[in-house]
């Protein structure tokens, strides 16, 4: 078959037709609304529950958490100082998540140009919200900015509901929780900016405890992909986490010059 230009675009104008409907037609069949939950004691048990479940006291306690991002990003989080080294490809970042600042590195060199330094620890921050929310996010069902709210599942069981009104990297996602009968997460939907269809669904499986007893789920399954956290350790000081001198040095004397 011999097409002219006319045809071809024709045919490429068709085609692009016919994956757009084809998206929109998946839209419509996978969309869900966000559900309306009652807020109250008992979503506040629930949360409690959940809390217990992954042992959120043991995790309130780590000082050092390392992981794998799917292979993708490597990070080390000092969570006492609430400090964290992001690394991909070629760059590594120090980064403070609260004030957004830090110190870049390609290829061991210390990027100077102060534009490209900050495009770079602004990526790295974004990369910590995401990776380190996959990381442990029930344990963030009660931070400042968040509600929570109870919502009857298909099979009568109570999943929770937790909103982000505030904070992080897109206030005003939300996240709905299944349960087991211990109060430990299965899974996930969420309703976010990012994504544009609602109620895409995340299995938190996989549980594993860390040194001190604090429950990690270190595999995601959703639609088409899964998500693995791999090189998953925490430790008391840097040197339990394989460092021979203080790898949040640098950052510390920025933050103390100011």
């Amino acid at each position: 078959m011999k097409f002219t230009k006319s045809g071809c675009l024709i045919f490429i104008i068709a085609g692009s037709a016919l994956i757009l409907l084809g998206m929109f037609g998946l839209y419509l069949y996978h969309n869900e609304s966000k559900p309306t939950g009652k807020s109250g004691p008992e979503a506040e048990q629930l949360t409690q529950k959940m809390m217990a479940a992954i042992n959120n006291e043991a995790w309130q306690e780590v000082k050092y958490v390392a992981w794998n991002f799917g292979g993708r990003q490597q990070h080390l989080w000092d969570k006492e100082r609430h400090l964290a080294q992001v690394s991909w490809g070629d760059n590594t970042v120090l980064v403070d998540p609260n004030e957004i600042t830090g110190v870049a590195y390609v290829n061991g060199e210390k990027v100077i140009d102060e534009a490209s330094a900050d495009q770079l620890v602004k990526r790295a921050w974004k990369h910590f919200i995401n990776d380190s929310f996959w990381l442990n996010a029930p344990s963030l069902a009660r931070q400042p900015g968040t509600t929570r709210s109870i919502v009857t599942g298909e099979d009568g069981a109570d999943q929770l509901l937790v909103t982000y009104t505030s904070g992080g990297d897109t206030p005003g996602d939300s996240y709905l929780w299944k349960l087991d009968a211990d109060g430990r997460p299965i899974s996930y939907k969420m309703w976010v900016k990012i994504i544009p269809v609602g109620g895409v669904e995340f299995s938190w499986e996989n549980w594993q405890p860390l040194d001190n007893g604090a429950l990690i789920s270190r595999t995601h399954a959703g639609p088409g992909f899964t998500l693995e956290l791999t090189d998953v350790k925490s430790g008391d000081t840097w040197e339990e986490m394989g460092y021979k001198t203080d790898p949040f040095a640098e950052i510390e004397r920025i933050l103390n010059s100011k």
